[in-house]
């Protein structure tokens, strides 16, 4: 379950993406497909929230227009271990080929 980090009640607009920036606040861009042309210019900052964010966390905003938080399933911080690989059983791709089969010329 979600808890709340920060309590900004953002009202969304269509054709706009919101999302958690580096400084922790509340910013939104244009979607590319959001309906109409696409402006170029940057992402407007909508809520200053200051959030420091923590490892192995997904911050989003909900749909009462918090940010929320919530633990991710497979993150690095569990301390999963990369599996290891051996070289020394692996075939080369030309041993493992089959040879060309010779056909036969039709007269």
């Amino acid at each position: 379950m979600a808890t709340i980090v920060a309590s900004t009640g953002i009202k969304r607009e269509k054709g706009w993406l919101y999302y958690v920036d580096k400084q922790g606040d509340v910013s939104r861009a244009r979607m590319a497909r959001g309906g109409g042309k696409v402006p170029k210019g940057r992402p407007q900052k909508v809520a200053k929230c200051g959030i420091d964010r923590e490892d192995g966390f997904l911050y989003f905003i909900d749909k009462k227009g918090n940010v929320s938080k919530v633990q991710m399933k497979r993150s690095a911080r569990r301390g999963r271990k990369p599996a290891k690989r051996s070289t020394a059983g692996r075939r080369t791709a030309r041993s493992s080929r089959k040879p060309a089969r010779r056909r036969s010329a039709r007269r």
